[in-house]
């Protein structure tokens, strides 16, 4: 058996049990439970106002790490307005002492710039870049919200880790998308505007991103969420919790496919905050158990909380058009771990979050980082915490 049809096979085994598992055998003890993992702050760094080639360091608004040569990346969320849309490499310099083991600095070591399908790096406003995630085969997949309000789509998109190249495109269901933006493939003509409002709202689309991976070569899964409910589930009633969706791909040499999809339960907003969302997530088993990251908003400013969620028992909503007429479905299962609130620090803008090298002690480092949005007022802050599984 030759090599591609090897994986073929070893692929579409991979989507049965997947599927299969998902939607019809009882979850196993481990799906329906939470792990027992708990995060310690330790440490703050702010990074001072400053460019690397040419390009403003700011908007950072997702993370990402590689073990293999301990470098993280991180993309800003410029749509070309600033410069070309683009990611960061950077070099993160902890505290050798097994009592403080400090995130001592954080250097710029390197920039990439995003290429369209065309080969051009994006103009202004064609893009909207939140979520990054490496994918082991030296490239990267950044998701963008896009600009609803000037017709840009959203996408999930693999580049050229070096490079920037464009590779190819994550499909999209259509149900995320303005009914402007679908058209019949064989006729190419726009939908008309009869329905009712559909699709990832501005500012409201792609941001969490995380790859899983068990080998080089071998297939691997994509986990997105949208930063909130697309416009068809939106409640009337801002109170509730809102409503977002869970992205579930397997990604390989095959074509990449959707696998699943969840209803992810953003908390209700309670007074004073008048903004939530979902910034980013990351996996800490292969048994789908993650930790995600909910920023909020409000009179009293900025602040955000890290979750547990545990996707075993949720039901796949991927036939699911809007929650408001098919409300009774599972949800993705919560447990709050930790709430910055209580740090007592002033917070940034935190969106993004990554697993980061062992520290001097031993213990498994998080990182949080955040987007300064430009802003002279606000500031690109670091937090290093302290992630405990027992």
């Amino acid at each position: 058996m030759s090599k591609n049809i090897l994986r073929l096979f070893i692929s579409f085994w991979l989507i049965v049990l997947t599927s299969f598992g998902i939607n019809n055998l009882p979850a196993m003890a481990s799906d329906r439970t939470f792990l027992n993992v708990s995060l310690d702050f330790i440490n703050e760094y702010k990074l001072p106002k400053q460019k690397f080639e040419d390009t403003p360091i700011g908007g950072l608004s997702g993370l990402a790490y590689d073990r293999k040569d301990d470098i993280f990346y991180a993309i800003s969320d410029d749509r070309s307005e600033f410069s070309p849309a683009r990611f960061y490499a950077l070099k993160l310099k902890f505290s050798s002492q097994k009592e403080q083991p400090n995130l001592e600095n954080v250097e710029v070591i390197g920039v990439d710039f995003l290429k369209d399908k065309s080969g051009n790096t994006y103009a202004k406003g064609e893009v909207d870049p939140e979520g990054i995630a490496l994918t082991g085969d030296r490239t990267v997949l950044i998701a963008s919200e896009g600009v609803t309000s000037k017709g840009v789509p959203p996408f999930i998109d693999e580049f050229d880790l070096l490079t920037g190249k464009w590779i190819r495109s994550l499909p999209i269901p259509q149900r995320y998308l303005k009914e402007a933006e679908k058209k019949d493939s064989k006729t190419t003509k726009i939908e008309p505007k009869t329905q009712e409002p559909q699709g990832v709202r501005d500012n409201l689309g792609f941001e969490a991103l995380t790859v899983v991976r068990d080998s080089i070569g071998d297939p691997y899964r994509v986990f997105a969420i949208t930063d909130n409910a697309l416009a068809q589930d939106a409640q009337i009633d801002e109170k509730q919790s809102s409503e977002s969706r869970f992205l579930h791909y397997l990604v390989g040499d095959i074509t990449p496919i959707i696998v699943a999809e969840h209803l992810y339960p953003v908390e209700a907003m309670a007074p004073p905050i008048t903004q939530i969302g979902v910034n980013d997530i990351v996996a800490i088993d292969r048994g789908g158990h993650f930790l995600t990251l909910e920023r909020s908003n409000g009179a009293a400013g900025l602040s955000a909380k890290i979750w547990q969620i545990a996707t075993g028992s949720a039901t796949d909503t991927s036939s699911i058009k809007s929650f408001r007429v098919s409300p009774n479905v599972r949800k993705i299962s919560k447990k709050l771990v930790l709430d910055l609130a209580t740090l007592g620090i002033k917070l940034d803008n935190l969106e993004g979050m990554a697993i980061g090298p062992r520290l001097a002690d031993g213990s498994q480092s998080l990182i949080l980082v955040s987007d300064d949005n430009f802003s002279d007022n606000q500031f690109t802050q670091f937090l290093l915490l302290r992630l405990n599984r027992k």
